[in-house]
């Protein structure tokens, strides 16, 4: 039984099944945004924006993760560090834009909410399924973990939003979980980005520790 099998934190992506996996997850994300993105523009839905942009930016950062696995510990850290920012401003962005919505009028369309609810939330349980052995790693595998649990709270949010649209026939119940889901970011991003920097630490002490043996 491999490391990863067991959830220890030093282990860095560095198996073909894990690999495989993330190829398979970065395929699933990248084509629910195409399909979550025009949806939530149709359904003038913000939680459907919010769920879209961070399949989008799941899709681009899994890649990342893909690019930087083998490498050093200190790129990999960075790697991490940059998934962190990138939640921060996805958080940033949706609370922006739902905080405009609610000064303007309009109703979300909850049929098409739900509908497409209930298939991204097929497709991160699927994510979710197939990268539960590697809950635990470094901050880049960590993060992996971390977005993609994400999505599949965030796509039970939109449904329970769908739900409250229909049942009170206004947008106030897509706003609330469109400013839950940047919350959630914004939480996530602070578990990556204090990992990240840790481990950058770490790097940072241990080349140090090495150029001083080398020089002794």
């Amino acid at each position: 039984m491999s490391a990863c099998c067991h959830g220890e934190q030093n282990f860095t992506g560095a198996d073909p099944r894990y690999r495989r996996v993330l190829w398979i997850v970065v395929a699933i994300n990248l084509a629910m945004f195409a399909l979550e993105i025009g949806a939530g523009a149709f359904a003038d839905s913000r939680s459907l924006q919010a769920d879209a942009l961070d399949f989008l930016g799941d899709g681009l950062t899994y890649g990342l993760s893909l690019a930087v696995i083998g490498l050093a510990p200190v790129w990999r850290a960075r790697a991490a560090l940059a998934k962190g920012v990138s939640l921060l401003a996805m958080a940033a962005w949706v609370l922006g834009t739902t905080l405009h919505a609610f000064l303007g009028p309009g109703q979300p369309h909850a049929p098409t909410m739900g509908v497409v609810g209930f298939m991204a939330l097929a497709a991160n349980l699927t994510s979710v399924l197939l990268l539960m052995r590697w809950q635990q790693g470094d901050a880049n595998v960590r993060s992996v973990w971390l977005c993609s649990r994400n999505d599949a709270i965030g796509n039970v949010a939109v449904l329970i939003a769908a739900a409250g649209v229909w049942g009170s026939a206004t947008a106030w119940p897509d706003l609330v979980v469109a400013l839950g889901m940047a919350g959630l970011f914004t939480w996530s991003a602070v578990q990556i980005l204090r990992q990240a920097g840790a481990e950058l630490q770490a790097s940072s002490a241990s080349t140090s520790a090495s150029t001083l043996a080398s020089g002794s």
